[in-house]
């Protein structure tokens, strides 16, 4: 199920676009406080953002232009602007699409899904809170640095994101391994994991993976 971030400060709009989106299958999250929105959608790491440009703070355009800094998470531009000056500059500092408001909700939804079946033929790139993973290439990129994975690792820390907040166990860990043709054993297991912490630590992460005693691991 898509997460989907609003960012919209009239009450009763967002609150309009959470019951539509909510009633379409979607899972919503409304940004109240707007002092730190860039890292608000950081850390829900949302599948798709729908940002209005008058939004107090800090202007909607140049909150996409931080976000592109830091995600290549999808976002539509809604505003109840209607010039080709803010279509384009949405466009140029990395909208990937753009809607006026009033909108037709149907309409909205079109534009919803096909933004995220497009991006989602990316699917090699995932972010985790502040940090952008590039699957393929086994990369962890925090701003300008970069922390490289093994193979192992990358599978592990995959699985791990994509069970982010539950319990996940060693067998399943192993299995998914296995699946990808990566024969590994209990003790190899155990020397990924602390790799892959120690990776994390060095770039400010020191206790994303934690330790549930008889259970697994869990990425919080």
């Amino acid at each position: 199920m898509p997460k989907i971030m609003i960012i919209e400060d009239d009450e009763v709009i967002s609150k309009e676009l959470k019951e539509l989106l909510q009633s379409n299958g979607y899972r919503v999250a409304l940004i109240k406080d707007f002092t730190n929105t860039l890292n608000e959608i950081l850390s829900y790491s949302p599948d798709l953002v729908l940002l209005d440009i008058n939004i107090p703070y800090m202007n909607g355009e140049v909150l996409l232009q931080n976000l592109r800094k830091k995600s290549n998470v999808p976002v539509i531009m809604v505003t109840s602007k209607n010039t080709e000056v803010d279509e384009v500059l949405s466009i140029t500092y990395g909208a990937d699409d753009y809607i006026t408001k009033p909108y037709n909700p149907n309409i909205l939804l079109l534009r919803i899904g096909a933004v995220l079946k497009r991006t989602s033929k990316n699917t090699n790139i995932i972010n985790y809170h502040d940090l952008e993973i590039n699957i393929s290439k086994g990369l962890i990129t925090k701003g300008d640095t970069e922390v490289i994975l093994t193979k192992n690792e990358m599978i592990i820390f995959s699985y791990l994101l994509n069970h982010q907040n539950r319990i996940v166990t060693r067998d399943e860990l192993m299995t998914d391994l296995w699946n990808n043709d990566e024969f590994i054993n209990d003790n190899a297991l155990t020397v990924n994991i602390s790799r892959l912490r120690a990776k994390l630590k060095d770039i400010g992460y020191y206790k994303a993976i934690e330790t549930r005693k008889g259970l697994g691991y869990i990425l919080s």
